[in-house]
Formats: C-alpha cells, sequence, structure tokens
C-alpha cells in the first residue's frame, strides 16, 4: 500500500498560491492543498538573513506521487529553491485515507 505524505512549501504573497495549489490538485498529485496566508518568515539566504512575509502550502499526497508532484512545483514554484519539506504521516483515519488515495490516484 501507498503511503501518505505531508508537503510543506512557501510562496511570496505576490504569487498566486491558488493556481498553483489547483494545478497540483487538477494533476492528482495532491488530494488537498492547504493555504495558510501571512505567515513570517526569517531565514538565510545567500550570506543575509532575510525577513518576508510568505503563504505556507500543506499538501497532502503519498510517496507514490512525490516524484511528479515535486517536479511539478518546482516547475511552477518563483523560487530559486523551493522549500520542499516531506513529512511522513504515521496514521489517517480509514475513511480519510481512503478520499487521500482515491484523489490520487491515477
Amino acid at each position: 500500500m501507498d503511503e501518505p505524505l505531508i508537503v510543506i512549501t512557501t510562496l511570496p504573497l505576490s504569487h498566486d498560491a491558488r493556481n498553483l495549489a489547483r494545478a497540483l490538485v487538477d494533476a492528482r498529485l495532491a488530494a488537498c492543498v492547504n493555504i495558510v496566508d501571512a505567515v513570517h518568515s526569517v531565514y538565510r539566504w545567500k550570506d543575509s538573513v532575510e525577513n518576508e512575509d510568505e503563504r505556507l502550502l500543506v499538501i497532502k499526497s503519498s510517496r507514490g506521487r512525490l516524484s511528479e508532484l515535486e517536479e511539478m512545483l518546482k516547475s511552477l514554484h518563483p523560487y530559486e529553491t523551493p522549500e520542499f519539506v516531506v513529512i511522513s504521516v504515521d496514521q489517517l483515519s480509514d475513511d480519510y485515507g481512503a478520499w487521500l488515495f482515491s484523489s490520487i490516484s491515477r
């Protein structure tokens, strides 16, 4: 059986997060993408500490779709080095798991 995963990434506020989320769901690479507005990030980039307001995307997918998801996300992402953090899911309810896998099956 495939393994459920959560992938997180951030986008600048100027980028259309809804279009990116819709593209991932339309391609069946994500069952759902939550868009969390206005997170503030402090990070080191090219030897400088940066501050930026961003949107956080929480992407529900699976290990079987991960490489295609990463490829599409990077192709649509405006950052030179997009955040792509994969979180393993230890447990899902049966109903939610059935919905998730049916939503991303080809």
